[in-house]
């Protein structure tokens, strides 16, 4: 199953597009599924279809689905409930009864994760096309598994569970009582719900769009996507510029927002594969309008974005770590070498990620930000990198 993830900045339009691009693709013959994770149902608005937990056919091919996230909480809490029963009442806790629970700030983006990672592990369908949040949370949110990953992994991992026989002795001598047996299954079951939502993300199947308005506010926003779109390892396969709009007489008041639109075109051009779609002069409702829009249809050649590592051990004693991040300033860059893994933080946005096997027995010998790549320097720790007799 191939998976289209759409964002925007707020306002750009992008949840009319996700959907216009799903019936494009339902009229190209496929099996399309388009699923939204706002609150409120604005995808429904667009399509003229109420959409909500309960998948719902469009037209013959398409569906849409629009999970809850508020029961998905709640079966969440409930289970959790059950299994730290016997904590819960030795500490006198009072259960939450379900009809109390309301989801907390997060609940919604761990419900759309949980949707994505069931949707593309479906057969029923051959596209996946994806409504994400605007752009400053879509980011977030795919960085959220790899993220939670790791948390979990340095809060509890998983090798302390193998010392299960001696987890009561253990327990004896640290003066503390050992985690029970639950809370390892339980975080071992977390890490294979998330592992299973970032493959979908990182499949070479998955490829971004982004939808912006040409224009100042436009361009600005698409620079910090693509530099945390580039730090996730993705870049955006298509720049849909939407609603632009037709030549205007000179005299026109139209004329400044037109010239506007097309220098910021220009611009976009020079980096990015453009599609522009016309201002369709109002709010598009209802399957009409959009079967009206030009949309690209659903990508058929993907590929991935490489880190990868060359070898300048002849030339120059270093392997370099070639990292793209387009948009980049060298002012706002920063790293920090932990243990096998390197902080990267490029304005806003941070990741931490590990380092390839041959890097971990180097240290970093410098570092440079040319043409929208950084190149990490490594030079081999002669402590650790064999020697040749």
């Amino acid at each position: 199953m191939r998976t289209l993830l759409i964002t925007g900045p707020g306002g750009s339009g992008r949840t009319t597009l996700a959907a216009a691009t799903a019936l494009a693709a339902t009229r190209a013959g496929e099996r399309t599924l388009l699923l939204s994770g706002d609150r409120t149902d604005t995808l429904g608005a667009v399509l003229g279809v109420a959409t909500g937990p309960v998948p719902v056919e469009v037209r013959e091919g398409l569906t849409a689905w629009r999970p809850d996230a508020t029961a998905g909480f709640r079966d969440d809490l409930a289970g959790f409930q059950e299994r730290a029963s016997s904590v819960l009442d030795l500490l006198g806790a009072a259960r939450l009864d379900p009809e109390e629970v309301t989801p907390l700030p997060g609940a919604e983006e761990l419900t759309l994760l949980r949707a994505l990672r069931d949707a593309a592990l479906s057969e029923r369908h051959d596209l996946l096309v994806v409504d994400l949040p605007p752009t400053p949370q879509a980011l977030a949110l795919l960085a959220l598994p790899e993220e939670l990953r790791r948390y979990l992994r340095r809060l509890l991992p998983p090798e302390r569970q193998a010392a299960r026989a001696l987890r009561p002795v253990l327990g004896r001598l640290a003066g503390v009582p050992m985690p029970s047996e639950w809370l390892y299954e339980t975080t071992a079951r977390w890490d294979l719900e998330l592992a299973a939502v970032e493959a979908v993300i990182t499949d070479r199947k998955t490829v971004v769009r982004l939808v912006a308005e040409p224009g100042p506010a436009g361009a600005d926003a698409v620079r910090d996507a693509a530099l945390g779109l580039a730090l996730r390892g993705l870049r955006p396969e298509h720049l849909i510029a939407n609603r632009v709009l037709p030549d205007a007489p000179a005299d026109s008041w139209l004329a400044g927002p037109v010239a506007q639109q097309r220098k910021t075109l220009e611009e976009w051009r020079e980096t990015y594969d453009v599609v522009e779609v016309a201002h369709p002069g109002r709010d598009p409702r209802g399957l009409d309008d959009l079967d009206a829009l030009v949309v690209p249809g659903a990508p058929e050649t993907f590929s991935g974005v490489e880190w990868p590592v060359a070898d300048r051990l002849a030339e120059d004693g270093v392997l370099v770590w070639h990292v793209p991040l387009p948009g980049a300033i060298r002012d706002e860059l920063d790293l920090i070498r932990r243990g096998d893994e390197l902080v990267v933080a490029a304005g806003q946005f941070r990741r931490i990620v590990p380092l390839p096997s041959a890097l971990r027995r180097c240290t970093v010998a410098g570092a440079a930000l040319r043409d929208g790549e950084l190149r990490v320097r490594f030079a081999p720790d002669p402590d650790l990198w064999p020697q040749t007799p």
